[in-house]
This record gives C-alpha cells, sequence and structure tokens, in this order.
C-alpha cells in the first residue's frame, strides 16, 4: 500500500495533521524510537504526546499488514481466473481488515460444502434459475435437486459481503449476552454466580464482564450464547433476495434464505462478536493494567539512603537484608520475632546491630505473610531503642518471582532466593523503578484479568508503559542494571549487556561520549539512548540533565542568561521553541528527578486481621490495584479491601482512575464485612 494512503488515511482517522502524521512516519522509517521522537523531535511531529505518536505507529503497521493481505488475496483470486476489474478496485479500496475478508470468503479456499456438493451433483443451473425468479424451466425440480438447490443458495447468500456486514452490525449493537450455570454446577457456589442466569446487552457490557463470562466459560461453570430477533434479519435477507415474492420457487427461496442465516451466517457472527468484544475488553484489561503499572514504576522513591529490607515469615523466620545508599547489598540473617517462636530479645540484638553496622535510615517491610506482626516488632524496637529509623510497608508482589529469576542468580549467585526477596523489598522503597523492571510486570499483579488476556499484545503494552516511565524519568550510567539499561531509547538487551560489561572493565563514565566506545553502540542508538542516560559529577555537567547533545551548544549559549533570555532570538530551521523552552526547563533544575517526594501510610497498629474490623471504622491504607469497577486497598489486615465504584466519591465516577491510582494513601471508612469469603467493602473519605 503506497505510503502517501497510509499517512491520508491515519490522518483522517486519529484527527492528527497530514503534516504532523508524514513526519512521525519518516522518524519511525529512520529507526527513530517512541521516547526519543516525543521528547527530542517535537518540532517535526508538532509537539505529538508518546500516546498520539504511538498510534500513528499501530495504524501505520495495521495498514502494512493490510497492504500486504490484500496481494496474496489478489493472487489468490488471479490463480482462479476469477479476478475481475470490479473485484479488483473493490479489494484495492478496501481499508479494513474484517471487511476485506468478507470480499474474500467467496473465493477463500474451504473444506467441501453442502454447497460444493450439491454443485458436483449438477444442481447449479437449477439454483442459478431459482435465483434470477423469473421464467419457466424444463430442469429437473425433484425433492433432491431442490435441496441441493437450496444449499448452494443459501452459500451464495452466506458469502454475501454486504449482508455479513449489515447482520454483524445489528448482532453486535442490539444482541443480549445470555448466561446459564451449566449442569455440573447448578448447586454449587462459585465466584461466578451472578452469571449463572444473566443478559445484558452485548454492546454495553463492561470489560470486565465479558472477561469474567468467558473465563467462566473456559472454566465450564457457565455457558453463554447471543440472542436476537432472528425474524427481523431473516426478513431483512428476504427483502435483499427475494423480487418475485409469486414466483412458483419463492417459498423454496426463502427456506434457503432461513437456512443460510442460521446454519452458515449466524453462527459464525455469533462468535466474531463475542470475539471482538472480548478483543475490546482485553484492550481495555491491557489499559487498566499498563495504567497501573505506570503509577507503580513512576512511586515515589526514598532516594539514596541505606536501607534494611525484610521478607516476613512466621516458621521459616523472617529473612533481613542490607542495603547501601546505591542499592549494594551489605549483610543478612535470619530473625524469628513473630509466632511460635518469638525470639524477641535475639532479633532485637541483630537487627540492632545492622542498623548500626551499615548506618540503616530505613527498613522495608514486605506486606506478605508476617507483615503486620513484624511491623509491630520493629515500631516497638524503634521506640524502645529510641532510633532514628522509619519503618514503611512495601508492596512485595513479584518479589519471590524476581529471587528465581536469572537476573537474580546472576546478581546474587550465593545468595539464598529468600535473602533476595528481602534485597529486593529494600531495593523497592529506594527507587521501585530501577527494581521493578527486572521483574516480568504480569507478576506484579496490578491488573484486571490480566491472565486472561493476549499475552503478546500484553507484554507490548507493558513493555511501551515501561519504556515510558524509564525515559521519563532518566537513568543513572554509571549505577543501572542491564534490566533497566534496557528500556532506554535506542539500547535494548544485548547493549545494556555491552554497556554493563564495558563499565566493569573499564570503571565508571566520565561522559557520555563515552558511550561510543562501547561495543555496537553505532551513531543510531547514541543519537536514541544519549539524551536519557545521565552522568553524575562527569567531566560536563549536562550530561547530568535531559538535554541532547546535539543541543549541548545552544544550551551553553543560554547557561548563562537563564533569568533574561528571550528564547526566540535562538530558534533556527533545526531548533525550535519546544526544544528551546526544553533546554531552559532542564538549566533550571539539572539532574531533579520527575518523581514526587516520597511519603508513606500510616496503618492503625491496633488493626491485625480481619476480625479486627468492624463497620463504621476509619482507617488509612494504600491503593494497590484500580480496576474498572474499583480500586483494591491495602488497610494492613493480610486481605486487600474493595473501594467500589460506586463508592469512591459522593458523585458520579466513570473511570475509578480518575480518582485514585495504584501507591495513592487513602482514607477509607469499613462499610461491609464477609468473614467467609475474606471481603472487605470499603468506602473512600
Amino acid at each position: 500500500m503506497q505510503n502517501q494512503i497510509i499517512i491520508n488515511h491515519i490522518a483522517k482517522e486519529t484527527g492528527i495533521a497530514e503534516k504532523q502524521v508524514r513526519a512521525t512516519v519518516g522518524l519511525f522509517l529512520e529507526g527513530a524510537t517512541i521516547p526519543f521522537v516525543a521528547r527530542y523531535r517535537k518540532e517535526k511531529t508538532g509537539g505529538l504526546d508518546e500516546v498520539q505518536i504511538k498510534t500513528i505507529q499501530e495504524r501505520y503497521n495495521y495498514y502494512e499488514e493490510l497492504g500486504a493481505r490484500k496481494e496474496t488475496i489478489l493472487k489468490t483470486i488471479e490463480e482462479q481466473e476469477k479476478l475481475t476489474p470490479e473485484l479488483k478496485n473493490r479489494i484495492e479500496k478496501c481499508f479494513d481488515k474484517q471487511t476485506l475478508e468478507d470480499i474474500y470468503l467467496p473465493y477463500k479456499p474451504k473444506r467441501k460444502t453442502k454447497a460444493d456438493i450439491a454443485i458436483e451433483k449438477g444442481y447449479k443451473p437449477l439454483a442459478d434459475f431459482i435465483w434470477a425468479q423469473n421464467g419457466v424451466t424444463d430442469l429437473e425440480a425433484g425433492p433432491d435437486a431442490i435441496k441441493g438447490a437450496q444449499d448452494i443458495m443459501a452459500q451464495q447468500v452466506s458469502d454475501t459481503a454486504e449482508y455479513r456486514q449489515y447482520i454483524r452490525r445489528y448482532v453486535f449493537c442490539k444482541a443480549n449476552i445470555v448466561c446459564k450455570v451449566t449442569k455440573d454446577w447448578l448447586d454449587k457456589k462459585s465466584k461466578f454466580e451472578m452469571y449463572y442466569n444473566f443478559s445484558e446487552n452485548l454492546a454495553k457490557a463492561a470489560s470486565h464482564r465479558v472477561l469474567a463470562i468467558r473465563r467462566g466459560t473456559k472454566e465450564k461453570v457457565i455457558s453463554w450464547k447471543l440472542v436476537v430477533k432472528d425474524e427481523e434479519l431473516i426478513n431483512y435477507l428476504e427483502s435483499k433476495v427475494v423480487k418475485n415474492p409469486r414466483f412458483v420457487f419463492a417459498q423454496e427461496l426463502k427456506e434457503a434464505i432461513a437456512d443460510a442465516y442460521k446454519r452458515l451466517i449466524f453462527p459464525s457472527i455469533q462468535t466474531e462478536c463475542f470475539t471482538t468484544k472480548v478483543l475490546e475488553a482485553e484492550t481495555e484489561s491491557i489499559k487498566v493494567f499498563s495504567t497501573n503499572l505506570k503509577n507503580l514504576l513512576l512511586f515515589s522513591p526514598v532516594g539514596q539512603k541505606e536501607i534494611l529490607g525484610l521478607d516476613p515469615g512466621f516458621r521459616t523466620g523472617c529473612k533481613v537484608a542490607a542495603i547501601d545508599d546505591l542499592g549494594n547489598y551489605q549483610g543478612k540473617a535470619t530473625i524469628f520475632p513473630t509466632e511460635p517462636f518469638n525470639k524477641i530479645k535475639e532479633a532485637t540484638e541483630i537487627v540492632l546491630k545492622l542498623i548500626k553496622d551499615y548506618k540503616v535510615k530505613l527498613v522495608a517491610i514486605g506486606n506478605g505473610t508476617a507483615s503486620k506482626e513484624t511491623m509491630q516488632f520493629i515500631k516497638k524496637m524503634v521506640k524502645d531503642h529510641k532510633l532514628e529509623v522509619i519503618p514503611v510497608i512495601v508492596n512485595e508482589a513479584g518479589a519471590s518471582v524476581y529471587s528465581a529469576s536469572e537476573i537474580a542468580q546472576k546478581e546474587f549467585p550465593n545468595l539464598d532466593l529468600t535473602v533476595r526477596g528481602a534485597i529486593s523489598i529494600a531495593r523497592r522503597l529506594q527507587d521501585p523503578l530501577a527494581e521493578l523492571v527486572k521483574i516480568d510486570p504480569k507478576a506484579i499483579g496490578v491488573g484486571q484479568y490480566q491472565h486472561d488476556v493476549n499475552p503478546v499484545n500484553l507484554k507490548e503494552s507493558l513493555g511501551f508503559t515501561t519504556e515510558f516511565c524509564v525515559n521519563f524519568v532518566g537513568v543513572d550510567l554509571n549505577t543501572a542494571s542491564s534490566s533497566l539499561l534496557s528500556y532506554v531509547s535506542g539500547i535494548g538487551p544485548v547493549l545494556a549487556e555491552n554497556i554493563v560489561q564495558y563499565r566493569n572493565q573499564n570503571g565508571a563514565f566520565e561522559n557520555r561520549k563515552t558511550l561510543k566506545k562501547v561495543t555496537k553502540l553505532g551513531p543510531k542508538a547514541f543519537e536514541q539512548c544519549a539524551g536519557f542516560l545521565r552522568v553524575k559529577n562527569g567531566d560536563n555537567p549536562l550530561d547530568n540533565t535531559g538535554i541532547h547533545p546535539e543541543s549541548y551548544k545552544i544550551a551553553q549559549k543560554i547557561v548563562g542568561q537563564l533569568e533574561t533570555v528571550n528564547l526566540n532570538d535562538y530558534v533556527t530551521e533545526e531548533v525550535g521553541l519546544p526544544t528551546l523552552q526544553d533546554i531552559k526547563k532542564e538549566l533550571e533544575k539539572p539532574g531533579l528527578d520527575p518523581r514526587e517526594e516520597f511519603t508513606y501510610a500510616k496503618f492503625d497498629d491496633n488493626i491485625d486481621d480481619i476480625k479486627d474490623l468492624k463497620k463504621g471504622m476509619v482507617l488509612e491504607g494504600v491503593v494497590t490495584n484500580v480496576t474498572n469497577f474499583g480500586a483494591f486497598t491495602d488497610i494492613g489486615v493480610h486481605q486487600d479491601g474493595l473501594i467500589h465504584i460506586s463508592q469512591l466519591s459522593d458523585t458520579f465516577v466513570k473511570n475509578p482512575a480518575d480518582i485514585v491510582a495504584v501507591g495513592d494513601q487513602v482514607k477509607v471508612e469499613v462499610i461491609g464485612l464477609d468473614l467467609d469469603l475474606k471481603r472487605i467493602q470499603l468506602k473512600k473519605v
């Protein structure tokens, strides 16, 4: 498909100016990444943001794939010697994959059908005669011949693109999705109970309910079907096909139409419509997951402080690990301050020594099993010994996945899995972004039915989100792990390893220019990555800013006159006002971390278990996950409570993400409890 045609369609679809689309596509074709284009090519794109740029990229890829599919279809039909100029024109002017497949359907190789068998038996002339609906014939019209002709006509109705498109639109908009419980689950409870006898308009069905229905069907707890007014759609087909109601074979033709609808069209359209809705739901689910991941990755870092990480446990004890202000492992221990051992004196001595030896400023406690009990132990110890140490609960989701990963084994080959987990918990407090990029995002657990969505699409979206966060914050070239570096624009896993290897062999990078000495890091990769990498205390202060090396000369011209500079005086064909404004902003606050200042929630010391909760209690909590139906919140009892969307505000809430985000500290009121199902209903106050 010609580039200009694609660009025109993208501009029309997105409402983005053709000039901007063309420039953005051109940058992609030159090998530019989304973060680089958004940050350093604002003049060319007209200031498009990451989401708009990504949309252009996705639509461009869609039309490229569509063009390749058209070529295959044209070749296939041509080989069948059925490609007419009119058909070729229809295919070439088609810009929708589903419509293209509808056009191709009559020519698509398929298993032998009833129509094929009828044609082999010689019933095609009779079918053509009945279809034409005029005149008389001396063709054999016995029961077998009529049935064969009807099979041929039914196939003809089914293969007509116009009819399928109309029915597809009708079904998607007007069908109800109806669910019933299966026989095996008739008298059993399950998480799918609300769908045991359920009906809802398909088009209006919320994404989380659609994914729940699919999961319930997979687990054979429920079944589903789409229900529409079949007679309306059959009447539509008759209005299109039946031209002569008084024709001698009009009734037989109507029977063929009804057969086409019931046997050939509706079953496939039903599947297509549900699949379309599922894909929409998956897209929404991935969007929710990506938003939560973004908020988690950009959560406030404590920064360069010495931290003691605790991975709590009862019988197996609490694993303790100390890290220095740069995240380097210092020492470890195992303590047993809780049930069933209660070795509080011994645990206190061990922790006090670690705090003293490694000048610990904060204690990071994982929020899993024994978390609350361990926090109480640490708090009492801090109070009794008058320590200037702050204990903080840290979300440990995915820590066990990291502990067993190749990355963890490579970082700490001689340490036990649980100690690696304690180190990860400490590092998450120090810099959530730097640590969480080492974990498969799916294991972090901030999604909505994330295990039910297309894994390829999920990985791509979460990768884009992680890449955005990493490049938004910037990366310290001399301390970043290969995992973190791999998400920097233009680098990837191989170059990330090469950078770390160079650093290990040659010491710290003194400036960005040294990057050019890294194996396989060529001019293009340097262009894409340099602006996102920071060199602290290097030989060029600009290397610790978001200013790209290509703009150093102009940055040096204006650095001495920041308060009085008129940026318009420095506008050129290559450097516009947006870039100059970014340069000035960076020069005013060089090396500034764009993330918010660190704060932490304080759980009620008197609440240890769900049994301690009572309706009406007002507590402090931390939002751990946001879905389309509400926000899950940790209130310190090992079981997250749900603030339903209806309880997030006194006014109507369309999207919970408009009110809260993962990591937010909130005050909540307990409004409902189910101890058997361990469900806590909360209201935001």
